[in-house]
C-alpha cells in the first residue's frame, strides 16, 4: 500500500482534488495538504520571507487526513512531507487541476511546481489535469488504469510524470497516449488590454489568452487534441525527456 500526498493549485475546496483523493484510497493511505485558496500559475514558488498557517479541514471524503495551507502549492508538499505528515510519502499527486498543463505553459503551473518540488524531494512525482469543462467522463473512465500504473513505477529526481485527460466525449476518447513529449507550443497565445489609465502616468493592463489549436506530432498537446489521455515524463526545466 502507497502512502500519498495530494495537493492542487486551484484550492482545497475544488472538485478535482476530491475526486482524486477518492481514486487514491483504493491505493493506500492517503493525505491532503493543499492551498486554502485558488494559487494558479504560481510555478515551483515557495514562502520564504512569510510565514504558512495550515489547519485541519473538514473533507469530503471518509479516511482522508486533510490540512489547508495559506501557502503555495510548493509550500503544501514541503510541509506536508516534512511536518504533517508522520512520515514522508512515497507518492504526491497534484491535481486534478481545473485546465489543461501540457506545452509551454507547464513552466507556469503550479500543478506541475507542486509535482517538481515532490521529484526534487526525491519521491514520485505524478501532476494531474483535465480541460476546464463540468464533463469528467472521460478522467473518471481512465483515472485508475493511470493511477495503477504511474504508482509502480521507480521514483526519478527531477522528472514528473505528467497526465492530461481530454475533454471530449468518452464515446470519442481514443485511449492513452503514453510517453508523450512536451509541446514547445503553447495553448494560448497572450496578449494584454490596457483597462485604464492612471494617476501619475501609470497605466492598468489585464491578460487575455487566445486559443490555439497548433501542435506538433507525439506530444502531449496534439494528444489531447486528438481525443487520447497524455502521459508524458516533464524533467524540471520543462523540456522533453528523450525516452
Amino acid at each position: 500500500m502507497h502512502s500519498i500526498l495530494i495537493t492542487n493549485d486551484d484550492g482545497i475546496t475544488a472538485g478535482g482534488l476530491i475526486r482524486l483523493a477518492q481514486a487514491a484510497l483504493e491505493f493506500g493511505e492517503v493525505w491532503v495538504v493543499a492551498p486554502e485558496t485558488q494559487r494558479s500559475a504560481a510555478s515551483h514558488s515557495i514562502s520564504l520571507h512569510s510565514h504558512i498557517d495550515v489547519f485541519p479541514h473538514d473533507f469530503p471524503v471518509a479516511g482522508v487526513h486533510a490540512f489547508a495551507c495559506s501557502g503555495t502549492p510548493g509550500d503544501c508538499v514541503r510541509v506536508g512531507s516534512l511536518n504533517i505528515m508522520p512520515h514522508a510519502p512515497d507518492t504526491v499527486l497534484s491535481g486534478i487541476n481545473y485546465g489543461y498543463n501540457v506545452a509551454s505553459d507547464i513552466q507556469y503551473s503550479a500543478t506541475a511546481g507542486a509535482a517538481f518540488e515532490a521529484a526534487f524531494q526525491e519521491l514520485r512525482a505524478i501532476a494531474l489535469s483535465e480541460d476546464a469543462v463540468s464533463d469528467h467522463a472521460v478522467t473518471d473512465a481512465y483515472l485508475h488504469e493511470v493511477l495503477a500504473r504511474l504508482l509502480e513505477e521507480e521514483p526519478f529526481p527531477g522528472q514528473i510524470r505528467n497526465v492530461n485527460f481530454p475533454s471530449c466525449p468518452l464515446s470519442a476518447c481514443r485511449g492513452i497516449r503514453w510517453n508523450t513529449k512536451v509541446s514547445r507550443g503553447m495553448i494560448f497565445r497572450d496578449h494584454y488590454n490596457m483597462l485604464e489609465t492612471l494617476p501619475g502616468g501609470g497605466r492598468r493592463f489585464m491578460v487575455e489568452g487566445e486559443l490555439t489549436q497548433a501542435a506538433e506530432e507525439d506530444t502531449d498537446f496534439r494528444a489531447i487534441l486528438d481525443g487520447f489521455v497524455s502521459v508524458g515524463t516533464v524533467n524540471n526545466i520543462g523540456f522533453p525527456v528523450i525516452l
